[in-house]
């Protein structure tokens, strides 16, 4: 069920432990080859694939295209909220169906930057309502409902404006991608593990990208939008299905 499409008196007739799904996703720089709305063009054909699947088990609201890119802003065109901004509005986003009732809320995520502020998000709202024994606040990230086969693809992970990235956007709109077969491949790097290393894009890549969009084609975008909108739909299946008392998932 798209959300937008729904009047009131619809929304209130769910039963309350219907899943709310928010996708959020982001408008920053890709590179030189890839358009500044990527995120959020990749996030929407993923939850488009999905609605298909799952039409009557789960609410979508509208995507988020404002996210957490402050990392980014080096580079012109690059819009953000600043991380506490995001967080709040992430916040109040999902306490709006808290409010009406629901109890269980999905944020759907197509943007790295957006991974700890969407957990933080949930996390402050679970301590808040601690006494809500039956809520179940999830953040997830489509490409992590899948993992592609590895004799398929160059690349192990998701990168930024990458082998995966460009791929997909080949797939979707062609239109869109300028020269990514001249794009040198940028490594991920080793930031100093184990521990977790504050950086700003900058500092990694001078093109904004970071994988091998070189090693890109539509047929492997086609491949991995299948594998990731497949995975999510059952994910979300699960949430669905979820009994209400179980901790495991």
């Amino acid at each position: 069920m798209q959300l937008y499409e729904m009047n009131w008196p619809q929304v209130d007739q769910l039963p309350r432990d219907t899943p709310i799904v928010f996708p959020i996703a982001a408008l920053e720089q890709h590179g030189h080859h890839m358009p500044l709305f990527t995120d959020s063009l990749l996030l929407g054909e993923v939850v488009r694939r999905v609605s298909e699947r799952v039409a009557d088990s789960v609410v979508i609201a509208p995507l988020m295209w404002l996210g957490n890119s402050e990392h980014h802003l080096d580079f012109p065109g690059t819009m953000s909220a600043a991380p506490r901004t995001y967080l709040d509005l992430l916040k109040e986003m999902a306490g709006n169906f808290l409010h009406h009732g629901f109890d269980r809320i999905v944020f759907l995520n197509g943007h790295g930057g957006n991974i700890l502020p969407g957990q933080q998000a949930l996390f402050e709202i679970r301590q808040r309502d601690r006494d809500w024994q039956n809520q179940l606040l999830l953040s997830t990230t489509y490409w992590d409902m899948a993992k592609p086969p590895a004799d398929e693809f160059e690349q192990s992970q998701m990168g930024h404006a990458c082998e995966w990235e460009t791929s997909m956007m080949l797939a979707l709109r062609p239109d869109l991608v300028g020269d990514y077969k001249h794009a040198e491949t940028m490594p991920f790097g080793n930031p100093f593990p184990p521990a977790h290393r504050a950086w700003i894009t900058k500092e990694r890549t001078a093109t904004g990208h970071i994988g091998s969009p070189s090693a890109a084609s539509a047929e492997k975008g086609e491949r991995l939008f299948s594998l990731f909108s497949a995975g999510t739909a059952v994910f979300l299946q699960k949430v669905a299905d979820w009994d209400g008392v179980s901790w495991d998932g």
